[in-house]
């Protein structure tokens, strides 16, 4: 299922002294089956744009067509209901949403609220907990007796219970140290490349949409700037620093042994394990090359 905008722009409390325009002209599409990166600095539209992936907003300019679905300023908002079953949204620190009892009554919520039996609804959390990394033994535990990330999983199994085709994450490790972000963007990686999720991911680590995006968007003040593969927008260093765009840390980092040794290969080096590979590579190299001008005794042996 692709999400399509056509010159879509979205204005706050139109046609009224308060009105504030979000979003303008933007076209882009996300493809079924992709992993994109929406990125840009606050106030650039990227809220703005997540709530119109699943109808939460109607554009009050151009249309979103989320599948067959075409959403336009006059779209009756009582038949869009059934497309926040298909796209779901994991919000900035969605812990916060937890109210139920216990863990397998909050992730049942969402498909009893569309019409799930509710043994089936219970059934669906028991087989959502290990996709998020949680044993079955937290089905009865309340969700307030969990850990921070471990009531994040709970909420984001909540969300894939109701077997969305498109998961969209706004900011999904936001106040988590290194390993629990590098263990939640694996999680979600997972579940793109196993279960066929296209994923939407906004954020500001450009480590992440270097190791996990296929697809880039940037925004700027309401509108698209540009988009592509991270390789090619990545490689566009000078672009990047003009838009205060920071780069993922294996390419600045390889950007400078590049400058430092002339033999380093000048290839864009995307992520920490091309990094890895390309240095383990280099030293190699060196190491075969002294090897091969160490002098030799008489019998042909290293001296």
């Amino acid at each position: 299922m692709d999400i399509t905008f056509e010159e879509v722009g979205f204005t706050y409390q139109k046609g009224t002294p308060f009105e504030n325009r979000a979003l303008y002209a933007i076209d882009m599409t996300i493809k079924e089956g992709s992993f994109t990166a929406l990125v840009g600095h606050t106030g650039s539209g990227k809220s703005t744009v997540l709530q119109h992936l699943n109808a939460l907003m109607k554009p009050t300019e151009g249309t979103v067509t989320i599948g067959e679905r075409i959403i336009t300023p006059t779209t009756n908002n009582k038949n869009l209901k059934s497309i926040r079953k298909q796209v779901g949204i994991v919000f900035q620190f969605p812990e916060a949403q937890l109210f139920e009892e216990t863990v397998a009554k909050d992730i049942a919520f969402g498909p009893k609220n569309f019409g799930v039996p509710e043994a089936e609804a219970i059934e669906l959390a028991r087989k959502m907990l290990p996709l998020v990394g949680l044993d079955e033994i937290f089905m009865e535990r309340s969700p307030f007796d969990l850990s921070g990330g471990q009531m994040r999983r709970v909420a984001i199994a909540g969300v894939l219970a109701m077997e969305p085709q498109v998961l969209v994450l706004d900011e999904p490790t936001a106040g988590l140290d290194p390993q629990g972000r590098r263990e939640m963007m694996e999680m979600f990686y997972d579940l793109h490349r196993e279960k066929g999720l296209t994923i939407v991911l906004v954020t500001h680590q450009m480590d992440d949409v270097a190791n996990y995006a296929d697809h880039m968007v940037i925004l700027e003040k309401g509108t698209v700037i540009r988009e592509g593969a991270p390789q090619e927008i990545f490689q566009d260093g000078d672009w990047l620093k003009s838009k205060q765009l920071g780069v993922p840390a294996a390419v600045s980092f390889g950007q400078l042994l590049q400058a430092k040794l002339p033999s380093f290969n000048e290839r864009l080096l995307l992520t920490t394990n091309e990094l890895a590979d390309a240095i383990a590579a280099q030293v190699n190299a060196l190491t075969a090359n002294e090897r091969h001008q160490e002098p030799t005794s008489e019998a042909g042996e290293p001296k």
